[in-house]
């Protein structure tokens, strides 16, 4: 199974899509802020310069991330393939990831653009901060996400194109016909 990157704006899936295809597939996952907060609780050294960045209000530098992710990356079963969930989100992190994968004889593979209009993905965080009582997805918040997103990640998506790797999937309306055409895609791409 080649590698994949998961890339949508916030609340089109990701982490929802991920679940299943490592579940179908049996692919390691790798979730950006669940490796963080795992290497913070840890208490390993580079949990410990990420948790100082943190600490300080600041975004932890795209080196250390890679270094973090390579970490991850390595203790992951050899050939099975990769989901990078929620990373990479700038182009200066996508140019790292691929130099990282490269170091190891690796590609991204392909990317999976989830596609979801934005009316959509409002109801569904608002949703969430409901459900899960997250104060981050209130209206004001996720309005700003939308922007940080359009201005600093959705121009990514031409980056992938580029490189040839880019595959979209656009909202239909329904969970299973979306996972249905990305199991479609991935079968034919991996039979």
């Amino acid at each position: 199974m080649k590698n994949i990157i998961i890339f949508g704006a916030p609340g089109s899936g990701k982490g929802t899509y991920s679940d299943e295809i490592v579940k179908r597939y049996n692919m390691g996952h790798i979730s950006t802020g669940d490796v963080l907060r795992a290497e913070i609780k840890g208490g390993t050294e580079l949990g410990k310069i990420a948790q100082g960045y943190i600490d300080n209000g600041q975004l932890i530098p795209d080196e250390l991330m890679i270094d973090i992710l390579a970490k991850t990356y390595d203790s992951m079963p050899a050939g099975k393939g990769v989901i990078f969930d929620g990373f990479p989100r700038t182009i200066a992190q996508a140019e790292a990831l691929k130099k990282m994968l490269a170091e190891r004889k690796h590609d991204m593979g392909l990317m999976i653009e989830l596609i979801v209009d934005e009316e959509t993905l409002l109801a569904r965080l608002l949703n969430r901060a409901k459900e899960q009582g997250r104060a981050d997805d209130n209206e004001v918040t996720i309005k700003k996400r939308f922007e940080v997103y359009h201005n600093q990640t959705a121009p990514l998506s031409a980056w992938f194109e580029k490189e040839g790797i880019r595959n979209t999937f656009t909202w239909k309306g329904s969970k299973d016909v979306m996972i249905g055409e990305i199991f479609d895609f991935l079968d034919k791409v991996n039979g």
